[in-house]
């Protein structure tokens, strides 16, 4: 009796997509019979190839999760009646049958695009407003110069896989009430590449590709926000069988400002000002990312105001224009007073009406307010 396929690669029902990648990737290496001599290893690779090929694919696994094993190889779904469909190849020959057209399976030889490659690069607030040409080093695979991505050893070749015959996959004819419907899988023995590769070599192990650090020189976009990610065409991994390298994607992170704070296109800057600054307005040297401008302080400026510079903020990546810089205002109140600036400081309560009852005052001086009236 087989075994469920999620018990088969470790998983659970909810595993998403990667999850049963890696899992199947993991278990693959440990069970290869190339690497794994050991006893019934085969039937377990060949299981667990099984395994993948039905939970990978998101309408067989869905026909596996509703049918079992029978839904996993065609059988499920379809109540009812009985219709002889003797001589057909699968459900893509029915559909071929049915509504015209034909479905070409893939070759294991055919061209395909290499992996994508994802690096994150950590990049200065000032970068990541202004932009900047810059080299970044990543690992990747690259075509084995020995054997020229073939995995053979020079002067030998792959041979034809003798258990699937070069197809790369497995057919296996069952007969259902529908008639017969063949069930393919992947190969076990070449992994569905079709060949198998007797002599190996030694650079590259068999894999035609080997590990190097790549140097690539990169524009960072002026105005690339924190998250974002840029798109480098064909620094992925190398095609398979001659295809396409894949594309690598750069994701910035962008490192903090001592003042500065950025919310999109716009920055944002604390400003500190005295009470007489704030009470009799100023003209102060505020810093921005494009250098110090000169800002009006309104006589009567309240801690918690806000002031706009236009146009002072982060170029918008997209091309729309340019954000702004706020400016928040903070009224600093000072922490020591000389003996002269408290005595103007009561003074100035004094006209204003509002004198306060000062901290550390003696009990003497209390008194003696009190009896004058104060």
């Amino acid at each position: 009796m087989k075994r469920d396929y999620y018990e088969v690669l470790g998983v659970s029902k909810n595993a998403t997509k990667d999850e049963i990648k890696k899992a199947y990737r993991k278990l693959s290496k440990q069970y290869h019979p190339d690497i794994n001599k050991e006893p019934g290893a085969d039937e377990k690779f060949k299981e667990i190839a099984e395994a993948y090929e039905v939970l990978s694919d998101d309408t067989k696994r869905a026909q596996y999760d509703q049918f079992g094993h029978a839904g996993a190889n065609g059988q499920g779904g379809f109540g009812g009646g009985f219709c002889d469909f003797g001589g057909f190849g699968g459900f893509e020959d029915i559909f071929s049958s049915f509504f015209g057209g034909s479905s070409r399976r893939r070759d294991p030889n055919d061209p395909r695009k290499g992996d994508d490659l994802q690096y994150r690069m950590n990049i200065s607030f000032e970068d990541a407003v202004f932009g900047k040409q810059t080299e970044i080093e990543i690992p990747r695979d690259e075509t084995c110069d020995t054997c020229n991505g073939t995995g053979a050893k020079p002067g030998t070749s792959p041979k034809t896989c003798t258990q699937c015959n070069g197809s790369g996959q497995i057919s296996q004819a069952i007969d259902t009430p529908l008639g017969r419907i063949v069930n393919r899988r992947t190969c076990g023995t070449c992994q569905g590449t079709g060949k198998i590769i007797v002599d190996k070599c030694t650079t590259c192990s068999g894999k035609g590709v080997v590990q190097k650090r790549k140097k690539i020189k990169i524009t960072i976009p002026e105005g690339v926000d924190d998250g974002q990610q840029l798109r480098v065409s064909g620094q992925g991994e190398p095609g398979i069988n001659g295809g396409p390298p894949g594309d690598l994607y750069i994701v910035f992170r962008i490192g903090k400002h001592p003042y500065f704070e950025r919310d999109g296109d716009d920055i944002y800057y604390d400003l500190k000002i005295t009470f007489p600054q704030a009470a009799l307005g100023d003209e102060i040297e505020v810093p921005t990312i494009h250098g110090k401008v000169k800002l009006k302080i309104p006589a009567g400026t309240q801690s918690g105001a806000q002031f706009r510079i236009k146009d002072k903020g982060v170029k918008n990546i997209h091309g729309y224009g340019r954000g702004h810089q706020y400016v928040n205002v903070k009224v600093v109140t000072p922490t020591k007073l000389t003996e002269r600036q408290k005595q103007l400081l009561r003074e100035f309560a004094e006209i204003s009406g509002d004198i306060p009852e000062e901290q550390g005052s003696s009990f003497f001086e209390k008194f003696k307010k009190t009896f004058k009236g104060e």
